[in-house]
């Protein structure tokens, strides 16, 4: 007999939770240092699951909880949203839906309940507009396999990197100040072109780009939350980078996230060319120890770079400082 597909109900929230927190585990097992597991896990999943049923959350994006049950148990767990597109890219195109990495199929399940599980969340999401699929998963993941099954391919890598530690490697990085933001906003768009190029299903630009991205430049340098960072020549802006807090939307609520900052804003001239860098990838590497060393003093042990999939000489930077792909965002074809 196969498997029920139903849309989950707050009823469910205790073995929903129970399910995703046999997921934490595995993926904990996958690199323990990246997801730790939090001690309160089960509190947290349980506070974060009842929250999607909260009424009040009804003017948020849409979120998506289906579960898959066979022989009146729950065997599999689907979790999606119809993810807000940055204010740089043009939003007419059609926001995306996400399956989020808290998805999880037990291993008891019958043959058939992934797919079918895939099947009704893809068409739940297209049904409230998801204008393109992205499915988010451990690059070593057990779901990693379906995905690819089903026509998803990396679009976008996480590459981690742990036991972050001050450098002696960032002489060539500073503070920005304000007066550095133009020259980071033209590097910004060089990167933005360069996304275009390597895969224009995703990215779509806004036309406003330039002038939405300086504004939010001019209001990070006054969070106290994360660094901004430059390379500099004499007269002219070489790279920037931003080390954050990771969001939420990147770590499921299961594990404990204290320690994980995240490099999504990172460009230099030395990578420019996305086949290969260039001056030894000096420039770059010193904005990305400088990063690290920002981290450090502020107590985050592990660091998630977002890299294109598409960019060979950005990947190549990454792995000679020892990053490595930890988990992907892949795109439906």
């Amino acid at each position: 007999m196969p498997p029920q597909i139903r849309v989950a109900t707050p009823q469910d929230v205790p073995a929903i939770a129970e399910l995703l927190l046999e997921d934490a585990r595995q993926r904990a097992a996958l690199d323990p240092v990246l997801w730790r597991v939090a001690a309160d896990a089960r509190a947290r999943l349980n506070k974060a699951i009842g929250a999607a049923f909260d009424a009040s959350r009804a003017a948020l994006p849409p979120e998506f909880w289906l579960v898959a049950e066979h022989a009146g148990r729950m065997l599999g767990i689907a979790h999606a949203v119809i993810v807000p597109v940055p204010p740089i890219y043009n939003g007419e195109a059609g926001s995306p839906g996400l399956l989020l990495d808290d998805c999880f199929i037990s291993a008891d399940a019958p043959s058939g309940t992934s797919d079918q599980l895939l099947a009704a969340t893809e068409a739940a999401l297209k049904t409230a507009g998801a204008a393109r699929l992205i499915a988010s998963c451990p690059a070593a993941g057990p779901l990693r396999p379906l995905y690819e099954r089903k026509g998803y391919e990396p679009v976008t890598l996480y590459m981690a990197k742990h036991r972050l530690r001050s450098s002696a490697r960032t002489s060539a990085a500073r503070p920005a100040t304000a007066a550095d933001i133009p020259g980071i906003v033209e590097r910004s768009a060089e990167h933005r072109r360069t996304l275009a190029s390597i895969n224009p299903r995703f990215w779509h630009i806004h036309p406003e780009a330039d002038h939405r991205f300086e504004a939010w430049m001019r209001r990070s340098l006054t969070l106290k939350d994360r660094d901004m960072l430059v390379a500099a020549d004499v007269d002219r802006i070489r790279g920037y980078v931003i080390a954050q807090p990771i969001s939420p939307l990147l770590v499921p609520a299961a594990h404990d996230a204290a320690a994980i900052g995240v490099i999504d804003d990172f460009y230099d001239e030395d990578f420019a060319n996305v086949s290969t860098f260039s001056h030894g990838g000096r420039s770059g590497e010193g904005l990305l120890a400088a990063a690290e060393t920002a981290f450090a003093r502020r107590r985050v042990d592990s660091a998630l770079v977002v890299c294109p999939a598409g960019w060979t000489s950005k990947i190549a930077l990454l792995e000679g400082m020892n990053y490595r792909t930890a988990k992907l965002w892949m795109l439906k074809r």
